[in-house]
């Protein structure tokens, strides 16, 4: 005779119907990707299912895990592989090891950049004497720019600087790339990227040598410099004491910040409507006076903090996006 199903296997089944159903919804909200079922409620752990979120972060980090150890692999030890001729081999040495020992031996082609404090003190230097002075920077946003038809077509360059009209620029644009590069050869002092990523460094210097820039003429720095001079306490005291013209988008918000810090305001020049607005912009700076211009707008930042210094004799620093970090209180004035 059949054992009748006890109450709790009937309810055990019932859930584990429900657990299957839910399976398949997931299968299918995967496929269609804008599904999205809720799961069941659980009346215990055991009983809990993973949710579409849980499942997608879990193939997305194994994915990334992956990619990341091949990628590794790929710019590492296959490199290592290749170089090492036939039948042998270099065990119990690491990539970095052998990194360090390359760069070691090539430490005579190791280029010095300036550092926040040595940056710092040329800038405080030339506004006691009163000397012009720029700082511009360069980011993946003006590398682009100027990568325009000689090193990048202009597609690409779309492709991959979908973030330049934000930063003011549309591309094509040669009008801008040549001021961008006259900017660079007139500066005191440029930052470049220290990361050897794509569209940083490796291509920092692809515009230099197309552009026959030669760097080695130039005074470089970090491009992430505002930060760090800002970290080493150098934001009051290149602003005490001095009339400071704020430029940018964030210029009436960031003024308002340095007066509550007794710094002295002596314009606000907002909002910049990109690179088509350096005309403008210029003309409204010229009718200031002012020790620093402290100048927050994109990829403009770069032309109008070389043509103050040039133009105007004054100091003028390519302040980005520390304007933003000290207005939400991120950074906060030191």
């Amino acid at each position: 005779m059949r054992r009748k199903k006890s109450r709790g296997n009937r309810k055990g089944n019932s859930r584990l119907a429900v657990a299957r159903k839910y399976r398949k919804r997931i299968i299918t909200a995967r496929k269609k990707v804008k599904i999205v079922y809720v799961q069941p409620a659980a009346t215990s752990a055991s009983e809990a299912l993973p949710t579409y979120d849980q499942g997608y972060d879990q193939g997305y980090d194994k994915g990334f895990s992956k990619g990341f150890r091949d990628g590794k692999h790929t710019g590492g030890d296959a490199i290592v592989d290749k170089c090492l001729p036939k039948y042998q081999i270099l065990p119990e040495v690491s990539v970095e090891q052998l990194i360090a020992a390359g760069v070691e031996r090539l430490r005579s082609q190791i280029l010095h950049l300036l550092t926040a404090e040595q940056l710092g003190d040329r800038i405080v230097a030339a506004l006691n004497s009163r000397a012009p002075f720029s700082l511009v920077r360069l980011g993946d946003g003006e590398l682009l720019t100027m990568a325009q038809e000689t090193i990048m077509p202009i597609e690409q360059i779309l492709e991959e600087g979908p973030f330049l009209p934000y930063a003011g620029v549309n591309v094509p644009n040669l009008e801008v790339k040549g001021e961008l590069v006259k900017a660079i050869r007139g500066a005191s002092v440029v930052g470049i990227p220290k990361l050897r990523v794509r569209n940083f460094q490796p291509l920092a210097f692809s515009v230099f040598r197309t552009e026959n820039i030669d760097y080695h003429q130039l005074t470089l720095t970090d491009s992430l410099v505002n930060y760090y001079l800002y970290q080493t306490g150098y934001l009051s005291r290149i602003t005490q004491g001095r009339r400071v013209l704020v430029v940018g988008n964030q210029a009436s918000q960031l003024a308002e910040v340095l007066r509550n810090h007794n710094v002295t305001i002596a314009g606000e020049v907002t909002p910049v409507h990109g690179v088509t607005d350096i005309p403008r912009i210029k003309s409204v700076i010229a009718q200031h006076d002012f020790d620093l211009a402290l100048v927050s707008a994109g990829v403009s930042a770069v032309i109008l903090s070389e043509w103050i210094a040039s133009e105007m004799g004054k100091v003028a620093i390519d302040f980005g996006h520390l304007a933003d970090a000290i207005v939400v209180g991120e950074a906060p004035y030191r």
